[in-house]
């Protein structure tokens, strides 16, 4: 199945939905800087060299801070609220189309069961069809990427998006009123490397989640466009978890997660440091 043509009278223009939905997009751009998951990591020496050197100690207020600055708040959106929490209520299901790379789709499947693994709560999986799939990576030769853009969400959007970000990969989801995602879009480039293909894999596909709002204030988290990691780094691991914890909900305010987010960071504080092997 090809990218959904997007314009007035579909998903930007939310005409076609019997409640109003949201799109909001996350766009990267990617500079070869930092460093993937230890099952990937063989696959780029300098991947790997960057992980040994990843900072893995973080204050409470570290990652409070973190969470807040990437969960709400938009780098780009079209339309409706961004200061409330946005997240999948269900499984994930993930299918890639588009340029024919074996490569790349093996790669994907194990950034997919990475977080699978590393997000407690979180259901995420390969769909065997798109019909099946929430989540939709369409794999493009980064020749490609703008038109593909173009396809995706129309001319006059595709230009403020080269114009405003110039993004070597993207991704963006459409959530309904109640914040709840319910469908998101990534776009990859196939073709600039080991590198880029799992630093754009890794951050887009988190993005696509919920936490879309990058922002250069922070030094630690992939989600700066100043930072590129090509792995699921421990800061993130604690954000994603976060936010994908049962207690913090879709559509809650800053103040209402501030109510449950002790109890929330300790639990999460005990799984991170469990699944990564970190000391008390």
């Amino acid at each position: 199945m090809g990218p959904r043509v997007r314009g007035d009278d579909d998903v930007v223009a939310m005409t076609r939905f019997s409640h109003l939905p949201i799109v909001t997009f996350a766009l990267a751009a990617i500079a070869l800087a930092s460093a993937v998951a230890p099952a990937l990591a063989a696959e780029n020496s300098a991947i790997a060299s960057r992980q040994r050197a990843e900072k893995k100690s973080f204050t409470d207020a570290e990652i409070i801070d973190g969470f807040f600055k990437t969960a709400f708040g938009a780098e780009f959106h079209l339309a409706g609220r961004v200061d409330r929490i946005r997240k999948y209520n269900g499984p994930v299901r993930v299918f890639a189309q588009g340029a024919s790379r074996p490569d790349r789709n093996a790669q994907l499947a194990k950034v997919v069961a990475d977080i699978a693994r590393l997000v407690r709560h979180l259901d995420i999986a390969l769909a065997g069809t798109a019909d099946d799939a929430n989540v939709v990576v369409t794999l493009v030769r980064d020749r490609d990427l703008f038109r593909t853009i173009q396809r995706f969400y129309g001319d006059e959007r595709a230009r403020e998006i080269r114009r405003s970000l110039d993004p070597q990969c993207l991704s963006g989801f459409r959530k309904n009123e109640g914040s709840e995602i319910e469908h998101s879009d990534v776009i990859l480039p196939v073709d600039k490397g080991d590198f880029v293909f799992l630093d754009c894999a890794y951050e887009e596909l988190l993005q696509s989640l919920g936490p879309i709002n990058d922002t250069n204030a922070l030094p630690w988290t992939m989600f700066n466009d100043k930072v590129s990691m090509g792995f699921f780094d421990v800061y993130d691991q604690y954000l994603l978890n976060i936010l994908y914890d049962p207690r913090v909900k879709a559509g809650m305010t800053i103040e209402e997660v501030k109510a449950v987010l002790p109890e929330v960071l300790a639990d999460v504080r005990a799984w991170v440091r469990k699944v990564n092997g970190l000391a008390e």
